[in-house]
């Protein structure tokens, strides 16, 4: 990175605005189709399975390009690569929209997801090398508040402008900001250009890279919908993503030009502030699947409602997110990640006793609470994962570590729905063995049944419904008590982290 002074004043609002829109919109295009699959589905004259492409085409194209970053970046310059990037995410949304058939669309969606992938790391890194030194918990603030805030935000806007506009506009939308953004980042940013280094192009490790992340995203999208290991196409692809990855890790570790810098690992701030940071976003994401799941199959919510009792999570998260990063470097940052921990394991253990009578409120209020949890969890883990660093590989940390987080987050969308699914047969069969016509509950519940009109059978399925909404309520508990463990251990986990944490120059404390 070339040393200049930070930008400061209205010039440096301006270029966070420009920066946090491009990732607001990135973070966003990740959650906003899934809502609006049906409609795409019904218009492009697809079935609602083969929509799902839609996401899972940006979602492998995504995976694959995110660790890339750090070797772009030093390849084109890191502010050429991320205004390319905006401009060409916001090129091939539009084309999106304008997708008259499914292939048209998926692959559109596939350009869209791979020139995404520089945009979250390089946002970081830009912010964090303009910014005045005392600042850079603040710019962290900010950045993380969009990483929170936008998954939360797409499920609710992108129903609504599907109901009250068309599906296109949910990738129309992407237009102007990602043209105000180009803009911007570029007029104030184009003389501050990066180093340019002229690596050669490991063609073995981008080939390996590219099968074996490939194959397990599309595993991780595609498991539970197949029956995941019941399915010949999952063990291949499982098999695949195994012994292909493995053989990347073996060739990157050896080559002198890897593609994906895998010595950062080497050092102890990346590895445990990016280990606890994947787990704990594959544990928090695991509730934001499954809860509004629970609440429309189960609950009768609709999906804007659904989504309304989920996204409380952001109010407290992008109040106390500026305070967090202003004044986190009075503390140990390890104490205020294991306060994020304790939050999410309190509130996972109350989410856990909900019950199929609670009212919006009373499901709602624990998500509103989750929000402090939040503005203490990515902002400090993201400035150990950075702690010791020098700028120069701040972009290669920040990709690796964020395509690691997203990974977890896919894990936590197949193992939570995959686990929801099980201990639903689990607590079905428990709760059925007990309903017998010699059971004196059972007899009770059939003669007031059979008192307002339903006949034996009617009553019997009235009953098994009543046991269905029962076990998947208990599955959903099950769900977020393994949550608050997962939490809990992080807890203690993180204090493997040793200081200082401070970012962008090299340090010492860290490295070992």
């Amino acid at each position: 990175m070339s040393q200049q002074s930070p930008i400061r004043g209205p010039a440096l609002a301006l270029l966070t605005l420009a920066l946090s829109l491009a990732t607001f919109m990135q973070v966003l295009d990740t959650s906003i189709a899934n809502v609006s699959i049906p409609d795409i589905a019904g218009d492009l004259a697809v079935s609602p399975d083969q929509g799902t492409w839609v996401i899972t085409s940006f979602a492998v194209s995504n995976a694959i390009a995110l660790p890339l970053s750090g070797w772009l970046a030093k390849r084109f310059g890191e502010v050429k690569l991320f205004v390319v990037s905006t401009l060409l995410f916001t090129l091939a949304s539009m084309f999106c929209g304008l997708s008259t058939s499914l292939p048209m669309l998926i692959v559109f969606r596939i350009i869209q997801g791979a020139v995404a992938g520089p945009m979250i790391p390089l946002s970081q890194s830009l912010l964090l090398a303009n910014y005045p030194t005392e600042k850079k918990g603040l710019a962290l603030a900010l950045w993380g508040m969009t990483v929170v805030v936008a998954p939360i935000l797409g499920p609710i806007l992108g129903g609504y402008i599907t109901d009250n506009l068309s599906w296109p506009w949910i990738f129309y939308i992407n237009v102007p900001v990602g043209l105000a953004s180009t803009y911007f980042t570029w007029k104030l940013l184009s003389k501050r250009e990066t180093e340019k280094v002229q690596l050669p192009i490991d063609k073995m490790g981008l080939f390996l890279l590219i099968v074996g992340v490939g194959s397990l995203q599309l595993l991780l999208d595609k498991g539970n919908e197949m029956d995941w290991f019941g399915s010949t196409f999952i063990v291949i692809l499982g098999v695949l993503s195994l012994v292909t990855l493995t053989i990347f890790i073996i060739w990157e570790l050896t080559a002198d030009h890897p593609v994906v810098d895998l010595s950062l690992f080497s050092v102890r701030n990346f590895t445990v502030g990016t280990t606890a940071i994947s787990l704990g976003y594959m544990t928090f994401f695991s509730g934001v699947v499954v809860y509004p799941l629970w609440l429309q199959t189960q609950m009768g919510y609709t999906a804007t409602w659904a989504g309304l009792s989920a996204a409380p999570i952001g109010i407290l998260s992008v109040i106390l997110s500026p305070f967090v990063g202003k004044y986190m470097n009075r503390f140990d940052l390890r104490v205020l990640v294991s306060f994020s921990f304790i939050v999410f394991a309190v509130i996972a253990y109350w989410a856990s006793t909900f019950n199929t009578n609670a009212s919006f409120m009373e499901l709602t209020l624990p998500r509103f609470f989750q929000g402090i949890g939040m503005a203490f969890f990515f902002i400090p883990l993201m400035s150990i994962v950075l702690s010791g660093l020098p700028a120069t590989r701040i972009a290669s940390a920040s990709g690796l570590s964020n395509f690691l987080r997203i990974l977890g987050g896919s894990f936590g969308t197949s193992l939570s729905v995959a686990i929801w699914d099980r201990r639903d047969i689990f607590h079905h069969s428990q709760l059925t063995e007990n309903i017998t016509t010699m059971n004196p509950l059972t007899q009770a519940a059939l003669h007031v049944l059979h008192g307002l009109g339903f006949s034996q059978s009617s009553s019997l399925a009235v009953i098994e419904q009543q046991v269905s909404k029962q076990a998947y309520m208990l599955a959903v508990n099950d769900v977020f008590i393994a949550s608050a463990w997962v939490f809990g251990g992080l807890m203690v986990f993180v204090w493997l982290a040793k200081p200082p944490f401070a970012s962008g120059k090299a340090g010492a404390a860290g490295m070992e």
